[in-house]
């Protein structure tokens, strides 16, 4: 039986790019009779051909809930469910009983600000986020200062699309009691030094949330090790099936909080006059969950495991180099977010063009890049912009591609005068 390219690479210690690829399905069609060049991969990853056989597997051979039953079905499901929960513990150096499974970020933020900072946030008290978060980072604590009379307070950053340090710590003042802040940058590709931070935060006694969206498919995680005492990830970012992702969190923390949601699972005793929870974390995960997802992003994480984190990042360098080389050689073009410590994500504008428009001439060429604002739209308004062209890579895209997208691009530009 032929190996898997990620098992056979990563036994040989030389990834093959090329062979990998061949693992994607998605990645040979063609958009508007051209071959595919998918740039969208902040937004979503493709899913190669073992997350696809664990879903489909799932539904074909295991089917049933979990944790309901005493049947082989019920057993069997039970069993996978909570396999990826260690896979992803795993994934993350973190224990299984403090990992929560949830929908994704923007779940286990709401999870953290309604269990964890309504009832422990007062007036007066500030929440500190920085410039460049994604929405789901600073809607749901804009929606808890409201309720508790506590504010919003924003860290800036800098020209080059990192965050002001200086500032930061200077910010971090006794009236401080939460501070959230991005691992990577959607839109700048920003790796932010989390792990210098949370260690600062802990000193001044300030509560950490770090959302690890876009790091976890870049790098390898050890969540452990950065000190924060809530993280949060998506699984489909990482190659998994939508709707699937994670919040780690300190036991004593998940321990003290109350349920977020109520329902069934999240419970060991219920009477009309009094409910006892379930131990952590499943006094956290009310009802029945996405268990077809989890068994597929358990294959995805022994897949990108596979081919190594290291490896990954490596590969992901190199392209993003290729790409930010090629694109400051086009005239009036501005890439936003220049820091030294990068993902592979670029966001640019060209003068004349707008966003959007480039992006739809990009599709008739079969690129797949984003417009638009990211669901961030206080850095946009940091840096003037009403909207950006974002380019984010994968290890299983090519210097080829690179390429093509550029000769569309100025192709695109070419056609709008």
């Amino acid at each position: 039986m032929q190996q898997p390219a990620a098992a056979t690479t990563a036994q040989s210690r030389a990834p093959d790019w090329n062979r990998i690829r061949l693992d994607f399905p998605l990645l040979t069609r063609a958009v508007n009779d051209k071959p595919l060049i998918y740039f969208d991969n902040a937004n979503t990853s493709q899913k190669p051909v073992e997350v696809i056989a664990a879903v489909d597997g799932f539904y074909r051979r295991q089917n049933a809930n979990v944790s309901r039953a005493v049947h082989a079905l019920g057993t069997e499901a039970t069993d996978a469910y909570e396999g990826a929960r260690k896979t992803l513990a795993r994934f993350m150096s973190v224990r299984a009983d403090e990992l929560v499974l949830c929908s994704g970020t923007t779940f286990a933020i709401n999870l953290v600000a309604y269990s964890w900072a309504l009832p422990n946030l007062k007036e007066g008290d500030v929440i500190l986020v920085s410039r460049m978060e994604h929405h789901a980072n600073i809607v749901p604590w804009q929606l808890i200062a409201q309720r508790t009379g506590a504010r919003l307070e924003v860290a800036e950053i800098l020209p080059d699309g990192s965050l002001d340090l200086d500032a930061l710590y200077k910010a971090m003042t006794p009236q401080v009691k939460l501070l959230a802040v991005a691992h990577v940058s959607n839109v700048l590709g920003t790796v932010n030094p989390v792990r210098e931070i949370c260690r600062a935060a802990r000193k001044a006694g300030i509560v950490t949330v770090v959302d690890g969206s876009q790091a976890a498919p870049h790098m390898a995680l050890d969540v452990a090790a950065i000190g924060c005492d809530f993280y949060a990830m998506t699984g489909h970012k990482v190659c998994g099936p939508t709707g699937t992702g994670a919040l780690w969190a300190r036991r004593e923390l998940l321990d003290a909080m109350p349920p977020f949601i109520g329902g069934g699972e999240m419970i060991k005793e219920v009477s009309f006059e009094r409910t006892t929870f379930n131990e952590v974390p499943h006094k956290f995960e009310a009802g029945t969950p996405n268990i077809a997802g989890f068994v597929g992003l358990g294959a995805a994480l022994d897949y990108l495991g596979a081919i190594g984190m290291d490896a990954i990042r490596a590969r992901e360098a190199e392209l993003l180099a290729h790409l930010t080389e090629e694109l400051q050689r086009i005239d009036g073009l501005r890439i936003f977010g220049t820091a030294p410590d990068k993902a592979a994500v670029v966001s640019f504008l060209i003068d004349g063009a707008h966003a959007h428009d480039l992006a739809t001439l990009l599709d008739l060429d079969g690129v797949a890049v984003r417009s638009g604002q990211h669901c961030a739209h206080p850095l946009l308004q940091y840096f003037g912009v009403a909207a950006t062209l974002r380019a984010s890579l994968a290890f299983y895209n090519t210097h080829e591609e690179i390429e093509g997208f550029v000769a569309a691009l100025k192709k695109a530009r070419t056609l709008l005068g």
